[in-house]
Parts: structure tokens; C-alpha cells; sequence
């Protein structure tokens, strides 16, 4: 139980229609599992309130919540629902991001409103979920924020929205670590390679026209472990590291969780 009555706002904890389990649903299970309370926040209520359920489920707490992360208002209402119920936030996960399903696209062809949308969900949603829930992590003198990011931050990534908004989320989880380590509180991204996720081989496969396992087979042969993407209990499982008191020294830290693929992009 290594975040035993701890509680963790996890946005984006809902996931998009696919076969697998999204990194915001596995982490949000996996917090409780060792003892978090979790709030669950998502865009799609029905889809939070599926990650609530199958918390309870298993024996958890957790409740959901609505909000948008492009409309600071839902954000901060969010917020102020989470400490009004809970009385203090000790665990923020930012899990949201969208490429394809925003309209991301190569430099030449991407449109002013598809990157404004991408910049708006990846990276300025991430900077307002901070903006207000680190007042309470400060005056309590303590709290871990956990950023995700992506590989595509540092590799050959096509879609310019994604890739530079993934790159900002490091330079973001930085500035976050630095200016907040004297209240006490921590910052870490985690960069998923290639995983199997809804998000990562659902969604490109309803864009492209393939099949999933088409989509799947073409991203296995890619990972250099085993030649198999990993999962969103992978990065799940990183997250809890990062929140526990055994990361309780590392700050401003990027954890590839790749299955090797930035060995070869290094």
C-alpha cells in the first residue's frame, strides 16, 4: 500500500474507445490498488465514471469527475471539487494528450486551429491543472506532480503539433520541479515509446483504414524488447514509483518507459 490514504487527481483518467486499457485508466487503478483515493477526472464523464466502477470494484475509493482541460474554469472547478471533498490533492498525474484525433498533421499540411487544438489539450491543459493545484501542494508542503509526455518528444516523429507540445511537457515538468523543490514538492514526466494503447493503435487504426492487428504488428516490430509495445499498466506502473516515498529523491526526472526504443534514437 504505497500511497495509503494519499489523494490522487489523475486527468485524463477516462480513455477512448479500444480493446486495451489507456495509461490513464491503468494508473488510476493502480493508485488504488495501493491505497489511494483517486479522483478521476475526464472530459467524458461516462468514461471516468467506467474507471470509478472498476476501482470499486476491486475494493477501492474513488469518485469522477467532468472537465475539460482547454477551459480553465472545469479545470479549476474540478479542483476545487477534489479539495472540497478531500480537503488536499497529494498526487496530480496529467494524462492527457490527443495527435491524430486532433487534426495533428506534418508542418506543411498541419491548420492553425488543428495545432491550436493539440497546444490547448497537451500542453496548456497541463500548465492550468498545475496552475491550480499546486497552491495546495505549497501550503501543505508536500505533493508529486507526474506529467506524461511521449518518445516522440526525442525521436523521429512526423506529426509537428504532438512531437513539439510532448517536447514542451519536459521543459514544463522541469521549470515545475526546479521552482517547487523549496515546498517541498516534486515533478517527474514519464515518456510511454510504443505502447498498446486505445489512444496509440485504436485510433490510427479507425484514421488509416487498416486493421488493428495490422496497426499493432506494423508497431511491435519497432520496440527492440521481446518486439512487443508495452501496455498501460507499464506506465502505470512507473507512475507509482514516481509517487511513492521510494522516489522521494528524484525531481525533475524523464523516465523513458520504452521497451529500449531510445537507446536507439540515442
Amino acid at each position: 500500500m504505497r500511497l495509503q490514504d494519499r489523494i490522487a487527481m489523475v486527468v485524463g483518467a477516462g480513455q477512448s474507445p479500444g480493446e486495451t486499457m489507456g495509461n490513464g485508466r491503468a494508473t488510476a487503478m493502480v493508485f488504488a490498488r495501493h491505497g489511494a483515493q483517486v479522483v478521476a477526472v475526464d472530459r467524458d464523464l461516462a468514461s471516468a465514471e467506467e474507471t470509478v466502477a472498476m476501482i470499486r470494484d476491486e475494493g477501492g475509493k474513488a469518485i469522477a469527475l467532468q472537465a475539460d482541460v482547454t477551459e480553465e474554469t472545469a479545470i479549476q472547478a474540478a479542483v476545487a471539487a477534489c479539495l472540497g471533498q478531500h480537503g488536499r490533492i497529494d498526487i496530480l498525474h496529467n494524462n492527457v494528450g490527443i495527435s491524430i484525433a486532433g487534426g495533428d498533421a506534418e508542418i506543411t499540411e498541419i491548420t492553425v486551429e488543428a495545432f491550436d487544438r493539440c497546444v490547448a489539450v497537451n500542453l496548456r491543459g497541463m500548465v492550468l491543472a498545475c496552475k491550480h493545484v499546486l497552491p495546495g501542494m505549497r501550503a501543505q508542503g508536500s505533493g508529486v506532480i507526474i506529467n506524461i509526455s511521449s518518445l516522440a518528444a526525442w525521436s523521429a516523429y512526423p506529426l509537428v503539433a504532438y512531437k513539439t507540445t510532448k517536447a514542451a511537457v519536459i521543459a514544463l515538468t522541469e521549470q515545475l520541479a526546479i521552482q517547487n523543490a523549496p515546498y517541498g514538492v516534486r515533478a517527474n514526466v514519464i515518456l510511454p515509446g510504443l505502447m498498446d494503447t486505445p489512444m496509440a493503435v485504436d485510433t490510427r487504426a479507425r484514421t488509416t483504414g487498416k486493421s488493428r492487428a495490422e496497426v499493432a504488428a506494423g508497431r511491435d516490430a519497432k520496440v527492440p524488447l521481446r518486439g512487443k509495445m508495452g501496455t498501460g499498466w507499464d506506465v502505470a506502473n512507473a507512475a507509482l514509483f514516481l509517487a511513492s516515498d521510494e522516489a522521494g529523491f528524484i525531481t525533475g526526472a524523464a523516465l523513458p518507459v520504452d521497451g529500449g526504443t531510445s537507446v536507439n534514437v540515442g
